[in-house]
């Protein structure tokens, strides 16, 4: 629970180099993320090229805040999952799985969307990260993961999130608990 008690997004890091061992630590706690009937739907990009990392910086408005990140990893999902249904539920898993392996490694990170699936119109964040990597259809971006040592010592610290009021037993109860 300590490890999931400290987790926060992190978006200003070092300029220190992620090391290759840890980014295998990173790619083995997604690849061990449940998965419907262990479809494992996904493939990963890691990106630690200067160039690219700044080119993966515009993919969406939003990104210009991981700019300084030295390592980051393209979540790709497979078109041809068995389970197509459930992919995005087992990528979410997997995105946590690497949030969380950050943290007991002493790396911060963040998840930014980048999937197809319920975009806003206009919305071209797998579109660009097309442009940077070109792909086959057979797989779709489904995010982008930032890591790096966080540039500020507290960046993974406690708060308490629990709230009560969001819990339903045996029916729901309507206002978030609180009828």
């Amino acid at each position: 629970m300590k490890t999931i008690d400290i987790r926060r997004s992190v978006r200003k890091f070092k300029d220190i180099p992620v090391e290759s061992e840890k980014i295998e630590k990173l790619l083995r706690a997604a690849m061990q993320a449940p998965s419907a009937s262990n479809q494992q739907p996904w493939e990963f990009i890691v990106v630690t090229d200067r160039e690219k990392l700044d080119a993966l910086s515009e993919f969406s408005p939003y990104s210009k805040l991981i700019k300084g990140a030295p390592l980051r990893i393209v979540v790709l999902r497979r078109t041809n999952a068995p389970h197509p249904y459930h992919a995005d539920q087992d990528l979410g898993a997997c995105c946590e799985n690497m949030l969380l392996e950050a943290v007991d490694i002493g790396l911060g990170g963040v998840w930014m969307g980048a999937g197809a699936e319920g975009k806003r119109e206009g919305d071209e964040r797998d579109e660009n990260i097309r442009k940077v990597f070109p792909m086959p259809p057979s797989v779709t971006p489904m995010g982008v993961l930032a890591f790096g040592y966080p540039l500020s010592e507290g960046a993974n610290h406690y708060i308490d999130r629990f709230d009560e009021g969001r819990i339903h037993f045996n029916g729901y109860r309507g206002d978030h608990g609180k009828n």
